[in-house]
C-alpha cells in the first residue's frame, strides 16, 4: 500500500509517499532514471546502525558514488557548530547545486539536514526520508528547517521545501516505544485543531501491542495527518496566518525544552504537556470543553523531569524568546472548542502561571 499526497505551496510542489516497504519504488519515482554521479546522505546514527544495508542497496541503484555523514542522536546535533560540520562535508566534497541531499532520520536530522540543503550553494535538491513517527506526521512536511541557539529552539533557520518525502513505515519497526509516544503528541495536535475523529483513531496507542497494529490503519493515520498539514501549509506557507495553528501547545513545549536544557524531556513529551497547558489556558480565557479528549492518553507519558526543578517565572521568561513572538505580549494558539483554534494575546501572567501549574501536575 502506497499512499501519495500532493503538497502544493507557493514556492514548490512535491509529493509525500506513505506506505510499508516503499523506499525503492518511491526513490525510483523521485530520482532520474539515469544514474546520478553523486548522492549525499545525511543519516541519523541509530538509523544507520539498524537499516543501512537496505538503504545503501536502494540508493546504490541510482548513483555511481554515495557520500554519507552520520548525525548523532539528540538536540545537541541541531547546533550551529554541527551545521558547520555538515557544510564542510558537503563543500569539501565539492557538492554541486543539482546534487540531491538525502536526509534520513527523525526531527533533529530532518531540521538540520533541511537547513543544510537550504544554505549550501543557496539551495540543494532535498529528499526527506523520515524514520520516526513524529517526523513522518509533522516535521518532514512543510519546509521548516533550522538549528537551535542558546537563546532558544529553532531560532536560526529557513523555509525550504523538499523535492519529495518518503515515509516508509518499516523504519518504525526498530523505533523505541518512547519515540512512538513522541509522535503520538503531534497526531493528537492534529486532532485538537482540525479533526477530532483522530482522537478515536489514535486509540490504537492505548493497546499493549500497539507497535503491532494493522499497518494499513497506521498508514491511514499518518496520511490523514500529512493531509491536514499539507492543506494548512498550502494556504499559508510562511506562517503569516493559519499555519500558526500547527503550534498548538508548542509555545509551552519549547519553553519546557529550554528549561530542561534539551536533555531531560523529549519534544513529544513537552508537546503533550504544552497541549494540556494550552487547553487549561483556553478554559481560563473563556472556552468550554464538553469532553477532555486528551485525558485518556495521559498514562502513556512518563517524564524524567520533576516540577520541583521548574520555575514558573523561568518558563514564562523562556516564552518571551519564542521565535514566533512579534510584540511584547505573549500570543498563544488556544481552542475555542475542539477543531476550532484561535490565536490569542494573553497579558495576564497569573493566568499563564495557572495554566502551567495545572499541566505540571502531570510530572
Amino acid at each position: 500500500m502506497n499512499r501519495k499526497i500532493h503538497v502544493r505551496t507557493q514556492s514548490h510542489q512535491y509529493s509525500a509517499h506513505v506506505g510499508q516497504n516503499i523506499l525503492s519504488d518511491a526513490l525510483e519515482a523521485t530520482l532520474p532514471s539515469q544514474s546520478i554521479d553523486e548522492l549525499f546522505v545525511l543519516i541519523d546514527d541509530n538509523v544507520f546502525e539498524h537499516h543501512w544495508p537496505e538503504i545503501d542497496m536502494a540508493l546504490q541503484a541510482h548513483t555511481n558514488q554515495l557520500l554519507r555523514m552520520k548525525v548523532p542522536e539528540g538536540e545537541k546535533s541541531k547546533s550551529v557548530e554541527f551545521w558547520s560540520e555538515v557544510m564542510d562535508f558537503l563543500l569539501n566534497n565539492k557538492v554541486r547545486r543539482n546534487t540531491p541531499l538525502i536526509v534520513i532520520g527523525g526531527g533533529v536530522t530532518g531540521d538540520l539536514g533541511g537547513f543544510a540543503a537550504a544554505t549550501a550553494l543557496r539551495g540543494l535538491p532535498l529528499i526527506h526520508i523520515p524514520t520516526t513517527l513524529l517526523a513522518m506526521v509533522d516535521s518532514s512536511i512543510g519546509g521548516k528547517t533550522g538549528v537551535n541557539h542558546d537563546a532558544g529552539k529553532n531560532l536560526i533557520g529557513s523555509f525550504y521545501q523538499p523535492e519529495t518525502v518518503i515515509a516508509d513505515t518499516r523504519f518504525l519497526d526498530t523505533l523505541p516505544e518512547r519515540e512512538w509516544i513522541n509522535g503520538l503528541s503531534e497526531i493528537l495536535k492534529y486532532a485538537a485543531i482540525s479533526d477530532q475523529n483522530i482522537f478515536r483513531q489514535a486509540e490504537i496507542f492505548l493497546k499493549k501491542d500497539f507497535k503491532s497494529a494493522d499497518p494499513v490503519v497506521l498508514i491511514e493515520l499518518i496520511t490523514t495527518c500529512i493531509k491536514i498539514k499539507a492543506d494548512i501549509v498550502e494556504q499559508d506557507e510562511f506562517e503569516g496566518g493559519i499555519r500558526a495553528y500547527l503550534n498548538f501547545g508548542h509555545t509551552f513545549a519549547h519553553a519546557l525544552e529550554k528549561a530542561s536544557r534539551y536533555n531531560t524531556i523529549s519534544h513529544g513529551e513537552a508537546v503533550f504537556l504544552g497541549m494540556l497547558a494550552a487547553k487549561n489556558l483556553s478554559e481560563l480565557t473563556g472556552s468550554n470543553f464538553a469532553e477532555d479528549y486528551l485525558d485518556k492518553f495521559r498514562s502513556l507519558y512518563t517524564y524524567r523531569v520533576s516540577k520541583e526543578n521548574l520555575s514558573l517565572d523561568e518558563l514564562t521568561q523562556h516564552m518571551h524568546s519564542d521565535k514566533k513572538r512579534t510584540g511584547k505580549d505573549l500570543n498563544f494558539v488556544l481552542l475555542k472548542e475542539w477543531q476550532h483554534p484561535v490565536v490569542k494575546t494573553v497579558k495576564d501572567i497569573q493566568l499563564i502561571h495557572q495554566a502551567w501549574s495545572a499541566a505540571l501536575n502531570e510530572l
